[in-house]
């Protein structure tokens, strides 16, 4: 792949040129509307993304970028969304070594959960810089799973106990000390799987109105999902028409539109706006989908990961994310 070998200047100055139009629901000029949706039809539809990269989640924020973390050594590779090229920010830590969930804040740091190493790493999205890293997470059998950013908070899932892992902000963003990450029990309606080695706690996101959170619990009902009080960990199902999410990992909500890839489709979703309720508006299938794991809008499209879930993976085994119109 092509090293793009950013500046900071030239990632800022592309964030003048696109960054307005790039945040999810923000409105843009008709004329230039009408002038990206044609630039953009010429951006590739599928990212080709490292053999063996064995990704899971992706993160995409105001810039054309998208961030994929590997599952066995935790290296981050960012994809060109214009271009399909890219690179590796972070060459990983070896065997072993988890990436799984990934968010980035619009300061531009991606926030990435370390799945059975139970960390939390902050990373400069544009030099692969490691900020700050948060060890000994949780449980003996803690997972830090999937990521969602608020205005307030970075927020992780534990596949395997009922608990919420925050990275507080500070005052102008800061990062909060070791010792300021916020393990909430989740208490409510939650339930928690017996098999302390079944995945409960998967994809999370904030509610349309960004008063809560929406997180995807694979255990109950046959696939749920809650919203959650953040100050309390009260969490309460969320009745939803005509969906369950027994394989749903990363999702997104956008509006009131919520984005839940399973297995082999798309499910989108109505959204009241506090998100206590919701109902499915379609599913959406399509040839290219590999196990799809998660979603990230960016303007006119979606992005989803091709997991290959259960294939094992390789060092040859090859990868890619796919994009496809973005449903109204």
């Amino acid at each position: 792949m092509q090293n793009k070998a950013l500046t900071r200047r030239g990632f800022l100055g592309l964030g003048a040129a696109v960054g307005g139009a790039a945040v999810v629901g923000a409105a843009a000029p008709p004329t230039w509307a009408g002038e990206r949706s044609r630039q953009e039809q010429l951006w590739p539809t599928t990212l080709n993304l490292p053999d063996g990269l064995h990704p899971d989640a992706l993160a995409i924020g105001r810039l054309p970028f998208a961030y994929f973390g590997s599952l066995l050594t935790a290296a981050v590779y960012r994809a060109d969304l214009v271009t399909g090229e890219g690179e590796f920010i972070f060459p990983g830590l070896g065997s072993g070594h988890n990436a799984i969930g990934l968010a980035l804040d619009h300061f531009g740091r991606l926030f990435i959960g370390g799945g059975w190493g139970r960390t939390i790493t902050v990373m400069d999205g544009l030099t692969g810089t490691v900020l700050r890293t948060y060890e000994g997470l949780g449980a003996a059998n803690t997972c830090v799973n999937l990521a969602t950013v608020t205005h307030e908070a970075a927020w992780f899932t534990d596949g395997f106990n009922g608990v919420l892992f925050g990275v507080p902000f500070g005052p102008g963003g800061t990062l909060p000390e070791p010792d300021g990450i916020v393990t909430l029990p989740l208490t409510g309606e939650w339930q928690q799987s017996q098999n302390h080695w079944t995945i409960t706690g998967a994809g999370i996101a904030p509610t349309p109105d960004g008063r809560a959170l929406l997180v995807i619990n694979q255990y109950v009902d046959g696939g749920a999902l809650f919203r959650v009080d953040p100050r309390t960990g009260d969490a309460r199902q969320v009745p939803v028409d005509g969906a369950k999410f027994p394989t749903t990992n990363g999702i997104a909500v956008s509006h009131r539109t919520m984005y839940a890839p399973s297995q082999k489709d798309l499910a989108v979703l109505r959204l009241a706006a506090d998100g206590t309720s919701g109902a499915l508006v379609r599913r959406i299938t399509d040839p290219r989908f590999d196990t799809p794991s998660a979603v990230a809008p960016f303007r006119d499209r979606l992005y989803l990961t091709n997991s290959r879930f259960p294939l094992p993976p390789t060092p040859t085994t090859a990868y890619n994310a796919v994009a496809i119109p973005r449903p109204e």
